[in-house]
C-alpha cells in the first residue's frame, strides 16, 4: 500500500506552517490491514490512550473495520478505514485513524456533483518530542485523500469530490481539561468550526461491550462536532441538511458494529436535527450559548 502524499493544498487554512516539517528522517505508514507489521503497535498506542476514556473502539471493531471496502458497500455507504503512523526509523512518533464515508450511494452515483463525502477523525496522537513542530497539521489533512479515495471507487467517471468534510468529535470546553483545551484550540487555529452545540445535541454510541451495556443501560458520551468544510472553511454556517448528513454518516458507521437497541437512543438526536435551517459555525472554543 504505498503512503499518502503530501499535498500542500489539503492543508487547512491555519496550518500552513506544516510545510516547514523536515520528512528526511521521517516516513508516513498506511495501515489497510492487521496484518500490517505496525498493526499491533498502533493500535495499543491507541487504546492507551483513548480506551479508559471510553473513545476508542475494540480491537475486533478495528479488524473489521480495516476489511471495509468502498466497492463493496455497507448499506447503503461506502466506508474506508486506515491507520497512518509517522515514524523515525523504528519509532513511532505521531498516529492517527479515519473513516470516509459516502452516505446516500443511490443519490451520489445519480448525483455525483452533489454527493458528500464524511470523514470522520476518529483519533489522533503526536508524540511530545514531535508537538508543535507541523505533524498535526498534515494529521488533519491527509484524510483528505482518503475522502477522495472511497468517492472514487463508487463514482469513478465523476469528477473529483465536490464536498468534503472532515468531522473530529471532542469534549465540550467547558469541562477545562487542560488536553481538552489544547487540542480545541489546536483545531481552531487550523480553521475547524465547531457545530452549534445548543442546535446539534450529540452524543457518540456507547463503546463498552454489549454483554456491559445489556447489564446497566445504554450511556452514551455527549460531545460535541468540530469540522472542517474543504474549500468552504469560511463560512460561518452550514445548512440543516448537510448537518442531517454528516450525524447520519457517523451513525451509519458506527451502527455496524453496534446492536441496533443500543443505537436508537441516538435517533433522537437526528430526529431533532433541523431539516433546512442554517446552523451556526462556531470557534472551537467557544462557550457561548451553551444550553
Amino acid at each position: 500500500m504505498p503512503s499518502p502524499e503530501l499535498i500542500a493544498e489539503d492543508l487547512a487554512p491555519g496550518d500552513s506552517g506544516s510545510l516547514r516539517v523536515d520528512w528526511s528522517r521521517l516516513r508516513i505508514e498506511r495501515i489497510r490491514s492487521p496484518e500490517h507489521p505496525l498493526f499491533a503497535r498502533v493500535y495499543d498506542r491507541l487504546w492507551a490512550e483513548f480506551g479508559d476514556l471510553g473513545e476508542m473502539e475494540t480491537r475486533d471493531v478495528i479488524v473489521d473495520r480495516l476489511a471495509w471496502d468502498p466497492r463493496r458497500p455497507v448499506g447503503d455507504h461506502a466506508l474506508l478505514y486506515e491507520m497512518l503512523a509517522v515514524v523515525d526509523g523504528d519509532e513511532i512518533v505521531g498516529v492517527r485513524d479515519h473513516t470516509a464515508i459516502v452516505p446516500n450511494l443511490a443519490r451520489a452515483r445519480a448525483e455525483p456533483a452533489a454527493a458528500r463525502v464524511v470523514v470522520h477523525l476518529s483519533h489522533v496522537i503526536v508524540e511530545p518530542p514531535f508537538r508543535g513542530g507541523g505533524l498535526a497539521g498534515w494529521f488533519r489533512a491527509l484524510p483528505v485523500q482518503a475522502a477522495r479515495e472511497c468517492f472514487e471507487a463508487v463514482a469513478s467517471r465523476a469528477p473529483r469530490a465536490k464536498q468534503i468534510a472532515l468531522v473530529a468529535e471532542m469534549e465540550h470546553p467547558e469541562e477545562r481539561n487542560p488536553r481538552v483545551t489544547a487540542r480545541l484550540r489546536s483545531y481552531e487555529r487550523a480553521g475547524f468550526r465547531k457545530i452549534d452545540p445548543t442546535v446539534v445535541r450529540y452524543v457518540q454510541p456507547d463503546f463498552r461491550s454489549p454483554q456491559e451495556i445489556d447489564a446497566t443501560s445504554v450511556q452514551p458520551l455527549p460531545l460535541v462536532l468540530v469540522v472542517r468544510r474543504v474549500g468552504r472553511e469560511t463560512e460561518e454556517s452550514l445548512p440543516g441538511d448537510e448537518v442531517r448528513a454528516i450525524v447520519e454518516a457517523l451513525y451509519g458507521m458506527f451502527g455496524v458494529h453496534a446492536a441496533e437497541r443500543h443505537m436508537q437512543p441516538l435517533r433522537a438526536v437526528v430526529e431533532a436535527l433541523p431539516h433546512t435551517e442554517p446552523v451556526a459555525l462556531q470557534p472551537p472554543l467557544s462557550t457561548e450559548g451553551r444550553g
